[in-house]
Order: C-alpha cells, then structure tokens, then sequence
C-alpha cells in the first residue's frame, strides 16, 4: 500500500514477553537513528493509525522491544503481528548533500562520475553485510554496494545521485 507523505519504517514482528509488549523489525539501515521514537502509525486495514510508545528498548540487528499505551496484554498485542509500520515523511531530519533515506531514492536518475548515465535508482536492498543500491538500465539490473565516499552528490531538486562507483563495477552490468 502506498501511504502518501509516509515512509515504510519496517514491521511488528513478534510478541515481546507476555504484557502487550511487541518486537519491531525497522528495515532501515541505521535502526539506531529510530531510538527515541514516540508514536508509530501502524496499517490496520489500509488506514494508517498513530500508537504511542510508552517504552523503546533497542535490541540488535533491526529489532527493537516496545510497549505501546492502551495495549496491555498479549491478546491485544497479538492483533499487532506482521502489521507494517510507518512514520511521515516530515519527522525525517534533513540530510546533507551526499547522504540519503533509502526510501526516497526511487525514482532517482544515477549518474556515476565516469560511466555518466547508468540508470533509474529503484530500492536499496538492506542486506546486514552491506547494503545494495538496485538501479534499472535499459532492463538491466544493476547492484552498487553502498559504501563510505560512493555518494558524491543528492540533487533532491532534480532527482539526480551522483556517485563514484569503484573502477570496472558499472562495466560488468553495462557494456
């Protein structure tokens, strides 16, 4: 589902101890950026609905323990599960000219400094050992690691990343 203004923050996985408390999985690159969150909206039935947390507990690889008010036993909790999770776009802290939020990179025209034009950014693969950005080329995939230094320029305005992909990378998907 596409909530406008919204961006996809990750899940409600699992119960959490037997007091209402649930497990989130943040399918972000950097979970420890959410730490203070106060309130989430969850899709219940395609309508975003806003839950306060009264407690954040932050868990390793993307989990976090959370108590939300007004749910206060594992019934309630349990009506949670394997709902998606999301927060508005403008709760976001702006970022500098070389950094991004992997959700607003789609769309993006990609430019690397050598290679020029290379295609259309699609998603960012989150994968724990490193990231992937996938772009689009003349339906062809291409899969850039992310790393420190790969972004040179975000051009929000126009829609353009600017990048510095290693050397013979971008020659592997085009010829």
């Amino acid at each position: 589902m596409n909530f406008e203004g919204y961006f996809y923050l990750g899940k409600i996985a699992k119960l959490h101890g037997y007091k209402g408390e649930v497990s989130l999985f943040l399918d972000v690159t950097n979970p420890s950026d959410y730490n203070r969150l106060e309130r989430i909206f969850v899709d219940v039935d395609g309508v975003l609905i806003p839950f306060f947390i009264d407690q954040l507990k932050p868990k390793n690889k993307g989990f976090m323990a959370v108590k939300f008010q007004d749910v206060n036993d594992e019934n309630a909790a349990k009506k949670l599960l394997k709902k998606s999770i999301y927060l508005p776009d403008n709760e976001l802290s702006e970022l500098d000219e070389t950094s991004f939020y992997d959700h607003e990179i789609s769309g993006f025209k990609v430019y690397d400094h050598v290679k020029g034009f290379i295609g259309i950014a699609d998603t960012v693969i989150d994968l724990v050992s490193n990231p992937l950005m996938r772009i689009e080329f003349e339906n062809k995939e291409i899969l850039i690691p992310i790393f420190e230094g790969l972004i040179s320029k975000v051009d929000r305005n126009n829609k353009e990343l600017h990048i510095q992909a290693p050397d013979g990378l971008i020659d592997l998907y085009i010829s």
